[in-house]
């Protein structure tokens, strides 16, 4: 949908990525289930997506990114990866085009492209919009497309729109080019030039390993690169991540996280890469020349381009008007269902991280948050 003007709704979800994908299958899971008599009223919703086009974060990826795990262990609740033919495990590509007919598959009502510039709290006296529906409490947001009402918020706007970037002395002396991984589209622009590669986590190692055939890299990294087990996929991570996950609440031991053994998954790529001596990482240099970096003894390299694989942050700044407490770095969640802001019980945030559930940013771990998420709105 790309028609939008003020309305109302109970739920609004804040992103159309898998994330907010997924919370929309189980919201309008509880439509249906309205619709056969199995249960109660189903609360209306709402997706605004600030793509132009369906498929998230993964329509905006590098070409040879793939996934961790193959197209079975790798999907949204309620429909299944179709399988992949290529080499590996499934692309970028595959997973945009998934989550593409994903979308359409359950008839979800995303608006795109949509910009959300505020989000704020609608005081108990509540508030009457255009639509002339009164809201008691709740929230109101602000969009570039009108504004709408909501009971509560699903905040899965992921964190592809704020990239990270660590300030290093020199920088503005550089006269190469420097990017982030989310302006990475291939090897190409970069071919028999000299490129560093900062970030030793899986971005870094699939980056350096994509750009190995056709340039020099400069692989460097804040620790010595650490490899999971050859045989540890997406599917290992998700076990791993919930077995934690599970003892840290019932107060038990907690086994050993996925931090614990390793950053960089060796998919295909990367592996080959490793194997066959390409993939040496040097320590992070210590500033910028103007004809590329310095190391603390001294040693200077030239370069052409600086990609920098150093993460991204949550998109949060439309959070700002609530001035919601901050822990960790992140907003406050509750211990019990962490997915829930400590601010308000119709606040929630997907697909962050671990902070917002185990494995939750991934494929498929995100189902099993938004699963409980709805079920706690729907009670409400």
């Amino acid at each position: 949908m790309t028609e939008n003007q003020s309305r109302d709704v109970d739920v609004l979800v804040i992103g159309g990525g898998q994330a907010g994908l997924a919370a929309g299958y189980y919201l309008n899971r509880l439509r249906r289930d309205e619709a056969t008599g199995r249960s109660g009223p189903a609360p209306t919703f709402a997706i605004l997506d600030a793509n132009r086009q369906p498929g998230g974060a993964w329509q905006h990826y590098w070409k040879s990114l793939e996934l961790f795990s193959p197209a079975a262990y790798s999907s949204l609740p309620g429909y299944q990866m179709p399988a992949w033919t290529g080499e590996g495990n499934p692309s970028a590509e595959h997973v945009a085009q998934y989550l593409r007919t994903y979308e359409a598959r359950y008839d979800l009502p995303v608006y795109r492209p949509v910009r959300v510039d505020a989000v704020r709290r609608i005081d108990g006296g509540g508030y009457l919009t255009d639509g002339g529906y009164l809201t008691d409490g709740g929230y109101l947001t602000d969009t570039d497309h009108g504004q709408w009402a909501s009971r509560a918020i699903i905040n899965a706007t992921g964190s592809w729109a704020t990239p990270y970037i660590p300030a290093v002395p020199g920088s503005e002396q550089f006269t190469g080019r420097q990017l982030h991984t989310a302006g990475y589209r291939g090897p190409e622009p970069f071919a028999e030039q000299n490129v560093v590669v900062v970030g030793g986590g899986n971005s870094g190692a699939q980056i350096a390993a994509d750009l190995a055939p056709t340039s020099s890299v400069t692989w460097v990294t804040r620790h010595p690169p650490r490899y999971l087990p050859d045989d540890v996929d997406g599917r290992a991570l998700f076990s791993i991540a919930t077995r934690r996950s599970k003892a840290l609440a019932a107060g038990e031991p907690a086994p050993a996280g996925i931090a614990d053994i390793g950053d960089i998954v060796a998919v295909p790529a990367v592996r080959k890469a490793r194997d066959a001596g390409l993939l040496k990482a040097r320590p992070m240099f210590f500033r910028f020349v103007p004809e590329g970096v310095q190391w603390e003894d001294g040693e200077k390299l030239r370069a052409d381009a600086v990609i920098w694989c150093t993460g991204f942050r949550p998109d949060l700044q439309h959070l700002r008007p609530l001035g919601l407490a901050i822990r960790n770095g992140v907003p406050a969640t509750d211990a019990q269902l962490r997915t829930r802001s400590v601010d308000g019980p119709d606040l929630f945030f997907l697909g962050y991280g671990d902070w917002t559930g185990p494995a939750s940013a991934t494929l498929i771990g995100v189902g099993a948050t938004a699963r409980d998420t709805v079920a706690k709105i729907s009670g409400r």
